[in-house]
């Protein structure tokens, strides 16, 4: 967090609220970074330059770096990638649309479709609840199989230490684990037992690691998408950090992944990372565009 130069904060002008940009000052405040209000708007008007350029008066007087861009391209997500990539942003953060269970099954949610197709992190802000002294979850997958995993784990755990460390947090580390299947040719596997220990050793690695305390370590059975949820709630967290990947096609359009599909549960800002290949493939893919 700390090494973030520039941030894209994503706004709507007709919204009686800001939490998106309020929360983007407050990360600039602490990393330095230089501050970039995109207003995606196809047909912006004369109130809209007047309305941003307002906002960003007492943003500069308060000794903050900020620019302003009005621009479209295709769709929503499409235009806030673009500007990402001109201005290189390596944060995106806006508030989180509100999509309805109906429109999820027949349409793939913008915000689906940015977690998937924009290579720099994206924040997805839910509310205003201060991230200072609060507990900053890191949600996992500690599968003792899965290395691809484990080198997103990292990304993950290490954000989130540095974030818990800017806001004189504390980081907890949480994993959900898959319920015994009894067909599985791996012992471990059978048992509820050995499965936890399995993932709680895994966790326990990466807390050393990072120095995150033992009782901050949180593993149960059940899927991600309700656990993960359940323990935000119980420690109150102002901010959860997941991982996410590139997944798109029709088993995307109807499944999402598992950060896609906690988002709703959350009540917590999101921070979704992907591991740094599959940023790197599609920051070339993009830049064949």
């Amino acid at each position: 967090m700390q090494a973030i130069r520039k941030l894209l904060v994503v706004v709507d002008t007709r919204k009686p609220e800001h939490t998106a940009l309020n929360r983007a000052c407050a990360i600039a405040h602490v990393t330095g970074s230089q501050l970039h209000i995109l207003c995606c708007n196809p047909h912006p008007d004369e109130e809209t330059h007047a309305v941003l350029s307002d906002w960003c008066e007492p943003i500069r007087a308060q000794g903050l770096s900020v620019t302003k861009h009005i621009h479209w391209y295709h769709s929503l997500h499409e235009t806030i990638i673009k500007v990402q990539q001109a201005e290189q942003c390596e944060l995106v953060i806006k508030d989180a649309r509100e999509e309805s269970e109906l429109s999820k099954v027949v349409f793939t949610p913008s915000d689906w479709k940015l977690l998937r197709q924009c290579p720099a992190g994206i924040l997805l802000v839910k509310n205003d609840k201060p991230w200072e002294n609060g507990n900053i979850l890191a949600a996992v997958d500690a599968d003792p199989n899965d290395g691809d995993h484990q080198i997103l784990n990292d990304v993950i755990i290490s954000h989130a230490r540095d974030i818990a460390g800017l806001a004189d947090g504390e980081c907890h580390l949480a994993s959900a684990h898959p319920a015994p299947m009894l067909s599985s040719p791996d012992p471990v596997y059978q048992l509820q037992d050995a499965l936890q220990k399995k993932y709680l050793e895994v966790c326990l690695g990466f807390a050393e690691k990072y120095h995150i305390p033992a009782d901050h370590i949180h593993v149960e059975e059940g899927p991600a998408s309700s656990y993960i949820p359940h323990i935000a709630k119980k420690l109150d967290a102002p901010l959860v950090v997941i991982g996410t990947v590139a997944r798109s096609g029709l088993k995307g359009a109807i499944i999402g992944n598992t950060a896609e599909q906690i988002i709703d549960s959350l009540d917590a800002d999101i921070l979704t990372l992907k591991p740094t290949h599959v940023m790197e493939t599609l920051e070339a893919a993009l830049s064949h565009k």
